[in-house]
């Protein structure tokens, strides 16, 4: 048998182990993706919000999300969180630019940003991503619910979401005119 060691053929991964190890010293980044059906006009005349279970097993609304692996591309991070989460069917149509309509800040403990995550200091770009096709949610998702842009920016809507992200949904339709 040979010693010799086959490279790892995704590296940017971490063990939950030094994951854990790397929360508690650095910001992560992350990108986020609020999902949105348009019109002809491309005009956003739906909004998609994932229900989830959150680690305290509590239910929870919220948006695609996760975090940029090393080496990997913030276009390529979007697309393969986009998948995972609502399918490989969905079709998202990402942005020409990666330039992003926020950058949310969460942290682990109170402070003057309105988003929270109680793992870690994160950094967050945001972005609208319209989508095509069939959504069919996957991995930890349990639906994914479509809501009229009211529905979606709604004070009831975003108690129901998790770290403070109803507001980065009222944020993301604000970028789109879509703002009630």
């Amino acid at each position: 048998m040979s010693s010799v060691r086959t490279p790892d053929p995704n590296p940017g991964w971490l063990g939950e182990e030094e994951l854990a190890a790397i929360r508690q010293r650095l910001p992560l980044l992350y990108v986020e993706a609020v999902p949105v059906r348009t019109d002809g006009m491309g005009r956003v005349t739906e909004v998609g919000l994932l229900l989830r279970v959150g680690a305290s097993g509590t239910i929870a609304r919220t948006i695609v999300s996760g975090r940029v692996l090393y080496g990997e591309t913030l276009r390529d991070a979007l697309f393969r969180h986009l998948e995972k989460d609502l399918g490989p069917m969905a079709f998202p149509q990402l942005p020409a630019s990666p330039v992003p309509f926020q950058v949310a800040e969460y942290f682990p403990t109170p402070s003057p940003s309105q988003y929270t995550d109680e793992r870690q200091h994160a950094v967050a770009l945001a972005y609208v991503v319209p989508v095509t096709g069939t959504c069919d949610p996957r991995q930890d998702a349990l639906e994914l619910t479509w809501m009229t842009p009211e529905e979606a920016s709604s004070p009831s809507v975003a108690q129901e979401m998790e770290g403070g992200r109803g507001g980065l949904v009222r944020a993301a339709l604000a970028s789109v005119g879509r703002l009630v």
